[in-house]
């Protein structure tokens, strides 16, 4: 089994896929292991999010995989099956935790206050995600929680753009989710794919060139 934490603490940058078009989806995966991400989430929100796990699984074994967005058993049996590697929630689920415990696969639930952070870390969460990290209070606010709680993992998600990623990663992060910037959209839904590389391209270029990774 994959070590999860190492490998998003080595990939930094954990870009979130979300879309209605499961072709626009898969095509932003394809850009991105293009790109040389390590790591990418898949959120149940996109249809037949199960069957682009597989695929993508299947064509890019060294890349990690995780589901989002997972809130009921019935996901978490369709995306274990599919192969994710982890799987992420916006906020604890008993059932879901129970689940993924059962299964052995890492836990990563989502949390916006100390209280919460400290109730999935004592509970099993291989990881927490600090959600909306933006709107909690950015970077500030998760070195602040980092300062309570040294030896949890912390992935914030939500407003973490190019021009902030490293601010978090700098208070403590371990890795930082994101979503918009790392799916070009409006370029994928009209078929633009090379401006969606380029948009990508410069995302990651925008993250990494600040990166201090030894």
């Amino acid at each position: 089994m994959v070590d999860v934490v190492a490998t998003l603490r080595s990939a930094r940058v954990v870009p979130v896929i979300r879309h209605d078009d499961p072709g626009v989806a898969l095509e932003a995966c394809e850009l991105l292991a293009a790109g040389g991400i390590e790591a990418l989430e898949i959120t149940t929100t996109v249809p037949d999010a199960a069957g682009i796990i597989a695929d993508f699984r299947s064509r890019f074994p060294s890349i990690c995989v995780g589901a989002g967005t997972v809130l009921t058993t019935e996901q978490v049996e369709q995306v274990i099956s599919a192969g994710a590697e982890f799987v992420v929630s916006p906020c604890w689920s008993d059932e879901v935790a129970r689940a993924l415990l059962d299964a052995r696969v890492p836990y990563l639930p989502g949390a916006m206050t100390p209280g919460e952070v400290l109730h999935h870390a004592s509970s099993g969460a291989t990881l927490v995600k600090v959600f909306p990290a933006e709107a909690a209070g950015g970077p500030s606010y998760l070195k602040a929680l980092k300062t309570v709680f040294p030896d949890v993992a912390l992935m914030p998600t939500g407003g973490v753009t190019p021009a902030n990623a490293k601010s978090y990663l700098d208070a403590g992060a371990l890795c930082v989710g994101m979503g918009g910037n790392l799916l070009p959209a409006t370029a994928l839904e009209v078929g633009n794919t090379t401006v969606a590389v380029e948009q990508i391209n410069s995302a990651l270029t925008a993250v990494f060139s600040q990166d201090t990774k030894n």
